[in-house]
This record gives structure tokens, C-alpha cells and sequence, in this order.
């Protein structure tokens, strides 16, 4: 798992209160070491493998079932119905508690989780965090969050009715893709920090730092 330490923390809130010198917006940066803990998708996993059971059974060559539950009965034994169901419950639940408890590990259930799923996971935890820290939290709504779920290697820029107006959402694209490089090269901090400054020289052009501004929002680094 990646960390920030406290050179990272520095890094980061001096980047924010460098780009807040030249714009009335209002930076918020938020760190957190996931944005979901993914237990349905363990779940949905294990539900699958289990159902693939019978699946599997009904494919497979006579030759094979027959030697399978001779293992079992032995060669002369009679599989009834009621021993029929037995062996088949047994074998869902010895599958279903298999993959369960393989994917309590965490970097297999985060490997097999699908990417659109860690990205909508992220958004909705980054629009969670905006409406806590930054949303109609300044005079002129003028909140920017800056939200990095180090787990899915993912971030997000969530914006206030202001910033909205004047910066199109697509124009944040050169600060993502910075911040995420860095993230996957292990340096976290160094990305978010890049990041900040490019947002700034973005938001200085069209929400220039003006006489009545004030920081309303924390500068610091957030971490979760």
C-alpha cells in the first residue's frame, strides 16, 4: 500500500496555498487508502464459482464422473438421491467458502475487481468527500476537491457551481493523467503536488486571484 509521509504532507499543502496565492478558488486535497472495501465483489465471485459447479459436472466425460465418485463410494457403491443432493451441496459450499476466503486477501479481490467499477466506486467516495469539505463551503462557490484513492491508483477533481461555470470538465485532463502517473511510479505525494500546481495555473487564468478573496478552506493535506 502506498503512504505519504510528512515531506509529502508539506509537499502538497505548499502547492495549494502556492496556487490559491493566484486564484480565488479554494483548493481541498484528500488522500484516502481506498474508497470501498469491494466484499460484494468477493461475494459475487464466490457466487459464481459456486454455481459453475453443476456446470462443470454436467460437461464432464462419464469416464471422469464415474471415476470421481468411485473415490467417494467406492467401486460397487449406489449414489442415491439423497446422497446425490449430499455431494452436491458439499461441493457448492467447499467451492463458495474457497473463493470466499481467497479473495479476503485484498490485492487478488482489487485485481479481479473490474475497472469500472473501481472508478464509479471512486467518483461516488469523491462526491461523498466534496459535499463534506468543499461543496457552498465558500462565498463565491468557489471549492475545488482534489480526492486520490491510493488503493485503485484512481483520482478525482470534484468542482463548485463557480468553477464549473467557467472551467470545463475535460480541461482538468493534463493534472489527472500527472497525478496518476506519478501515483503508479510510487510517488503519491510528488503527484498530487504536481497536480495542485497545474489546477492552479488553469484556475488563475479564469478565476484570477481577485482583491476580496480569503481562504476559507483548510490548505492542508487530508489524509483518510
Amino acid at each position: 500500500m502506498l503512504k505519504l509521509d510528512e515531506g509529502d504532507h508539506k509537499a502538497v499543502t505548499d502547492a495549494v496555498r502556492e496556487a490559491e496565492a493566484r486564484t480565488d478558488a479554494e483548493i481541498v486535497t484528500v488522500v484516502a487508502a481506498s474508497s470501498d472495501s469491494y466484499h460484494d465483489v468477493g461475494l459475487h465471485y464466490a457466487v459464481l464459482a459456486m454455481l459453475l459447479v453443476p456446470a462443470v459436472w454436467a460437461v464432464l466425460p462419464q469416464d471422469v464422473v464415474d471415476w470421481a465418485l468411485a473415490l467417494v463410494l467406492g467401486w460397487n457403491g449406489v449414489l442415491t438421491r439423497g446422497a446425490l443432493m449430499a455431494l452436491i451441496f458439499v461441493k457448492l459450499t467447499a467451492v463458495f467458502l474457497v473463493v470466499r476466503y481467497a479473495l479476503a486477501y485484498m490485492p487478488l479481490r482489487i485485481a479481479l475487481t473490474p475497472g469500472a467499477t473501481k472508478s464509479r466506486r471512486v467518483r461516488r467516495r469523491a462526491l461523498q468527500y466534496f459535499k463534506l469539505a468543499a461543496e457552498r463551503r465558500t462565498h463565491g462557490r468557489t471549492g475545488v476537491l482534489l480526492y486520490l484513492s491510493l488503493l485503485e491508483h484512481r483520482a478525482e477533481i470534484v468542482v463548485d457551481e463557480a468553477v464549473l461555470d467557467k472551467v470545463p470538465p475535460e480541461a482538468w485532463g493534463d493534472a489527472m493523467v500527472a497525478l496518476v502517473d506519478e501515483v503508479k511510479a510510487g510517488r503519491p505525494g510528488e503527484g498530487m503536488g504536481k497536480a495542485v500546481r497545474m489546477m492552479g495555473d488553469l484556475l488563475s487564468v479564469h478565476l484570477p486571484k481577485s482583491d476580496v478573496d480569503r481562504n476559507e478552506l483548510p490548505d492542508r493535506l487530508v489524509e483518510l
